[in-house]
């Protein structure tokens, strides 16, 4: 059998993000399963072996939603013979061509080759007889996974420097949400540019919420402004309250709660105020998180080398407040990916 070496042109990289995406999505490497139209197995057979594909996926801790569609595994079917045996029966040899490629870039990252047999009463049976001996504990298979894990972590490493740069393009067009999405599908076994990141992330994250402050801020006080009454003042004051707690504008929000509430009679502030001291609530909730984050640092035994590197539980919740952006990022894009597929002999 020649081999074949499978391409990937990926056509639309935003599209195709799946509504399941989660918070555990990001920070590792996730492989996509794809199998081309072109593969000239029988459908059942087929649907086996993207099972297949996903299950080597999931036991590499690889599995998962489609949060990064960019990277994939796939395969390639040959049929090498197909040979008569007792009366009614078919033996079905194949050759499956596993891949690890990069979607974007038209990359292979790793290729590995497993010769198949199957015997059944027809040709579909016979494929699926072969694809069930595929076992993804497979020695050659787990070292096909560890080289294309590797490349791609090579990936990350040789890249980073763009992956930011391109970021901060991003943030320039106001652009914040794709700017942390991108961020975000660094790995964490790319140690060194994923702290880069993550620290490119605080500074990001700080203008996201601060501009979207601003935003909101201007949007109450019109609607203060155009209806200074009870109504007016709680339709303000629940757009107020969804200002995120650590916005730079956090000032200019108390002067407007006070303006509205001294212009609100007693016997109508009420509502208003329950409302604000729910925000206010929020307030302190948010700092003490970030005071017990630096606390329990301080207790660490390692405390002083945890301070020269990295304050680890105030970066667990940076990357949480990040990553809750990325999801949401990725599950507001369209549900369709498509993979246009080149064979190259």
């Amino acid at each position: 059998m020649r081999n074949t070496i499978l391409l990937f042109i990926f056509s639309a990289f935003f599209s195709g993000l799946n509504a399941q995406v989660k918070l555990d999505d990001f920070g590792r490497i996730i492989l996509n399963t794809h199998l081309s139209d072109k593969i000239n197995i029988p459908a059942e057979s087929k649907e086996l072996l993207k099972t297949k594909l996903s299950q080597i996926a999931s036991n590499n801790g690889m599995g998962g939603s489609q949060a990064n569609p960019r990277f994939i595994i796939t395969a390639n079917v040959r049929t090498k013979d197909i040979i008569a045996g007792p009366p009614q029966m078919i033996a079905q040899n194949v050759d499956v061509t596993f891949f690890i490629g990069d979607a974007l870039t038209n990359t292979v990252f790793a290729n590995t080759t497993l010769s198949l047999k199957g015997v059944g009463t027809n040709e579909n049976k016979a494929f699926i007889e072969a694809i069930k001996t595929i076992n993804p504990k497979n020695k050659d298979i787990a070292v096909f996974i560890e080289e294309g894990k590797n490349k791609i972590i090579s990936y990350y490493s040789t890249n980073c420097d763009f992956i930011i740069k391109d970021a901060q393009t991003l943030v320039k067009q106001e652009k914040y949400d794709e700017a942390i999405y991108q961020l975000s599908l660094v790995p964490e076994v790319c140690q060194e540019c994923y702290f880069k990141c993550l620290d490119t992330l605080s500074s990001i994250y700080q203008q996201k919420i601060d501009a979207d402050c601003k935003t909101k801020l201007k949007e109450a006080k019109v609607t203060w402004t155009a209806n200074q009454t009870p109504e007016g003042a709680e339709k303000a004051g629940d757009i107020l309250s969804s200002i995120n707690p650590m916005a730079s504008c956090q000032k200019d929000v108390d002067a407007l709660v006070k303006s509205i509430d001294s212009k609100l009679k007693a016997d109508e502030k009420a509502s208003w105020q329950f409302k604000m001291k729910q925000y206010a609530d929020k307030i302190a909730a948010q700092k003490e998180q970030v005071r017990i984050a630096e606390e329990k640092s301080k207790r660490d035994d390692n405390y002083r080398e945890n301070q020269s590197k990295r304050n680890i539980e105030l970066d667990k919740i940076r990357i949480n407040a990040n990553r809750e952006v990325a999801v949401e990022y990725a599950r507001n894009q369209p549900k369709t990916i498509t993979y246009n597929n080149i064979y190259w002999k």
